[in-house]
């Protein structure tokens, strides 16, 4: 009998039914599923207050995470582990990091193959980039990553994405898309599921080949790399203004994002429609440079 794993952390439940139709196609007679939540001791609200949703700014860059409570009954003979995880502020959110600095992680971790699963916007590069590096810290093998994004695009999406976590209400605009991934997808990574059990039954996740690819499992829009890059850097600078302005929910850091916030807005309407055009002007001259990113930042997957 092969054990499957499935760690996550999910907020608003989406990410928790994007891997329940993820592995309805994978447990059988010979494969078994084990579902595990990584849970925050003082639980994130959903909706988001205002002030809160900024206020983990600054944590979630700097990779700083909260007080979880202790996952227990976790075994060290799981054949494989699926890491569900979302993006908060270009990087793994904040109980996921949490988790993966435990020494916990490491005795998990060691030596398993792992598959990486993430719900996002469209910018989640960094991100993995990220989430890989503390799973080989704690001696994990990321062998494949499936990355699912908002329905929005990466302009729509700024406003609706935002706006789901601060209301609850995925359509709060209606000339705007409605937030979140598209119902059809999330259904459709049952296919993810089929392969694995497929390939699990001989014996596949021993080798370090991905096993997902031709699903479409990670397309990376490499036009979005370099924007995605000066955000992070710009996201680095005033997560550090942030925090050294007060502790969470002090009257200095609400001053600090109240700025922060006038600064973003200002972005939204004037320097980021600019970039977006530069960048497609740009594009135009750098075509075989941008394959050569999607195809690196597609790794282990591919398409």
């Amino acid at each position: 009998m092969k054990k499957v794993l499935v760690l996550y952390y999910s907020q608003t439940g989406q990410l928790r039914r994007i891997l329940e139709s993820f592995t309805s196609t994978l447990a059988d007679e010979e494969i078994s599923v084990e579902y595990k939540i990584i849970q925050p001791k003082t639980p994130y609200p959903f909706p988001w207050p205002f002030y809160n949703f900024f206020d983990e700014f600054p944590e979630a860059v700097l990779l700083d995470g909260c007080e979880i409570e202790e996952v227990k009954n976790l075994d060290n003979d799981y054949d494989l582990i699926i890491l569900g995880y979302t993006v908060w502020y270009m990087a793994p959110s904040i109980p996921i990091t949490a988790f993966m600095q435990l020494a916990q992680a490491k005795t998990l971790f060691k030596d398993k193959p792992v598959v990486t699963v993430v719900a996002c916007r469209d910018m989640w590069v960094l991100a993995q980039e990220k989430m890989t590096r503390m799973l080989t810290d704690v001696g994990a093998r990321v062998i494949d990553h499936v990355a699912l994004t908002d329905q929005g695009g990466s302009v729509k999406s700024l406003v609706s994405l935002p706006m789901w976590m601060l209301s609850g209400d995925k359509k709060y605009f209606k000339a705007f898309p409605t937030a979140g991934i598209k119902e059809e997808e999330i259904k459709a990574c049952s296919r993810f599921g089929k392969r694995l059990n497929e390939k699990l039954k001989v014996d596949a996740e021993l080798k370090d080949e991905a096993m997902l690819i031709g699903l479409g499992a990670c397309v990376v829009n490499g036009k979005l790399i370099a924007t995605e890059k000066i955000a992070n850097r710009s996201f680095q600078i005033w997560s550090k203004l942030i925090k050294a302005s007060g502790k969470k929910y002090s009257i200095g850091r609400k001053i600090t994002i109240t700025i922060y916030v006038t600064f973003l807005l200002a972005l939204i309407f004037t320097v980021i429609p600019l970039n977006i055009m530069a960048r497609k002007i740009l594009n135009i001259f750098q075509k075989e440079k941008i394959k050569v990113m999607e195809t690196l930042y597609e790794l282990p997957s591919g398409r």
